[in-house]
């Protein structure tokens, strides 16, 4: 049984899978297999995928199926991986040739899930910005959690964790279906269900910033399509959380990280569409989730009560 497997989902990225594909077999270990979902891909994908299958076949497996988009397919990646740790790339991105060099004691200490870090690129590699936080050795999941919670921009991006696939399949923890922004209703309980953690100061992921991306531009809509989705998330992580044996704390912080998320989404809607969004904020009485530990959020408790929108310039 190998150790670690990399799900990655296609669709339609031929411009950049070789690279992907690459960066996996520059890992020097055996310990590794690549498990290729095609998501339907309609351009030149599946011939690069059938290449790299013919050339590596001790490393990588394929499977085709309909286009359902990232969520479903990361799904189908974790109950396909043969290995007990999973990590997910996107087929646009790529990974470090030392990222398994970084992480392997880890894995052989049996930590449940290991957080690095993540620096965009553009198309030829040339560093666009490193994304920062914090490192610590062993913990729980919980306390990373409320380490990470307010100041960790990539908190909920599964591309920069390695996971036991126990923590999804036991907790029954799946990437939620037709959503944008599945990472962010997801990952949080994923950490908090793990017994032991750590984040170490290893940039091993490059996410690329490219201009053609189909998953890095939308329109208007589909900004307006993600607020409501992060509502969704919102609305199961309270419900969720309250059943989780964890501590007060913990819970008081995932919603604290879920309401500052949905407030945040309204920013990035025109005014009458914000209106209405923040109607449901409302109704959704989030101010009682922010907890008054300091003069700043009791500050932002009061705004709340009285306006999010207050809260929104203060941000």
């Amino acid at each position: 049984m190998k150790k670690l497997s990399i799900i990655v989902p296609v669709y339609n990225t031929e411009k950049y899978l070789k690279k992907c594909f690459e960066s996996i077999i520059s890992q020097k270990s055996k310990d590794i297999e690549a498990v290729i979902i095609n998501d339907g891909s309609t351009d030149n994908s599946e011939s690069i995928i059938e290449e790299y299958i013919e050339k590596y076949p001790e490393i990588f497996t394929y499977y085709k199926k309909e286009n359902s988009g990232v969520a479903d397919t990361r799904n189908y990646g974790i109950e396909k991986a043969n290995a007990k740790y999973i990590m997910f790339l996107d087929s646009d991105d790529y990974i470090d040739a030392k990222l398994y060099e970084n992480i392997e004691k880890y894995i052989d200490e049996d930590i449940d899930l290991i957080k690095y870090k993540l620096q965009r690129v553009d198309e030829n590699g040339k560093l666009l910005e490193i994304t920062e936080g914090a490192t610590f050795e062993k913990t729980s999941g919980q306390d990373g959690f409320n380490r990470l919670y307010d100041n960790d921009k990539l908190l909920d991006s599964p591309c920069v964790y390695i996971v036991k696939k126990v923590l999804f399949t036991k907790n029954n923890l799946k990437f939620m279906l037709g959503t944008e922004h599945e990472d962010f209703g997801l990952i949080p309980f994923v950490m908090v269900n793990a017994d032991s953690m750590v984040s170490i100061n290893f940039y091993g992921y490059y996410y690329v910033q490219s201009s053609g991306s189909i998953t890095r531009n939308e329109d208007y809509k589909k900004t307006i399509k993600k607020a409501y989705d992060a509502l969704k998330h919102y609305d199961n992580a309270v419900e969720l959380v309250d059943k989780l044996d964890i501590s007060r704390l913990t819970k008081e912080n995932v919603k604290i990280y879920y309401t500052n998320a949905i407030i945040l989404k309204a920013n990035e809607l025109k005014q009458e569409d914000q209106e209405k969004y923040i109607k449901e904020l409302k109704t959704r009485k989030v101010q009682k989730n922010i907890k008054a530990r300091n003069l700043k959020q009791l500050i932002k408790r009061i705004l709340l009560s009285i306006n999010i929108k207050s809260y929104l310039k203060m941000k």
